[in-house]
C-alpha cells in the first residue's frame, strides 16, 4: 500500500529541462516562491509552496513506520504546482503537477509514480481542507481510485489520510502527519 503514498496527498514531479529559468531562480530561493505571482486557483495552496514536509507514514496492517519527504514547488510561471516526494529515501517515490483546467472548472493533477503507474484527479476545498479524488491508472494491487484529505493544522503540520478502492472495496490507506523539515531531502534512486 505504501506505493500508494499520493501526496497531494497529496499530492506529488522531477525535473524537466524545459523548466523556464524564472523556475529554477524561484527554485534556488525557496522563499521567493510564496510571493511570485500564482494561478487564482492555485491559491489556496500557496501556504505550502516552497518548503519541504516530512511525515510518518502509517499503512493498516504494517509495524514498520515510513517516512515521506515532499517539496512543493511553484512551476510553470505560476500556473502550475509541483510536488515531488520520496518514500523511505528513494524506496519509492512521484511527481505531481497541480493546474487549473478551465474546462472542468477544477484544479486537476497529474501523478507519476516510481512503481510504474500514474494518477490523474481533482482537488476541491471544503472548510479550510484539501479534497483528491484520483483515477489509478497501472496499479498492480488492484487499486482504481484513491480518495485523499490534506489539512493544515492550527500548530503548522499538515495531516494527511486516504482511502484506496481496491477489488471493489474502499479500504483505509495511508495516514500522515508532515512537519515542516527544510533539511529534509526528496531521494530518486
Amino acid at each position: 500500500m505504501k506505493k500508494l503514498v499520493v501526496v497531494l496527498t497529496v499530492l506529488l514531479f522531477s525535473g524537466s529541462p524545459s523548466v523556464s529559468l524564472a523556475f529554477q531562480d524561484a527554485a534556488k530561493n525557496p522563499s521567493k516562491q510564496n510571493y511570485e505571482s500564482l494561478n487564482e486557483h492555485l491559491e489556496p495552496l500557496r501556504p505550502f509552496i516552497g518548503k519541504t514536509w516530512k511525515g510518518e507514514l502509517r499503512n493498516p496492517g504494517s509495524d514498520k513506520p515510513g517516512y515521506d519527504v515532499s517539496r512543493w514547488e511553484r512551476a510553470m510561471n505560476g500556473q502550475a504546482i509541483r510536488i515531488l516526494h520520496s518514500v523511505n529515501d528513494g524506496e519509492y517515490g512521484g511527481e505531481t503537477i497541480i493546474i487549473w483546467d478551465p474546462k472542468k472548472q477544477s484544479l486537476v493533477f497529474y501523478y507519476f509514480t516510481t512503481a510504474g503507474f500514474f494518477t490523474e484527479g481533482d482537488i476541491s476545498f471544503e472548510n479550510g481542507k484539501f479534497i483528491s479524488h484520483e483515477y489509478v491508472t497501472g496499479s498492480k494491487e488492484g487499486i482504481t481510485e484513491v480518495k485523499a484529505i490534506g489539512e493544515l493544522l492550527p500548530e503548522g503540520k499538515l495531516r494527511s489520510t486516504s482511502q484506496y478502492l481496491q477489488n471493489g472495496k474502499w479500504i483505509d490507506g495511508h495516514q500522515f502527519l508532515y512537519v515542516e523539515d527544510p533539511g529534509a531531502q526528496v531521494v530518486f534512486k
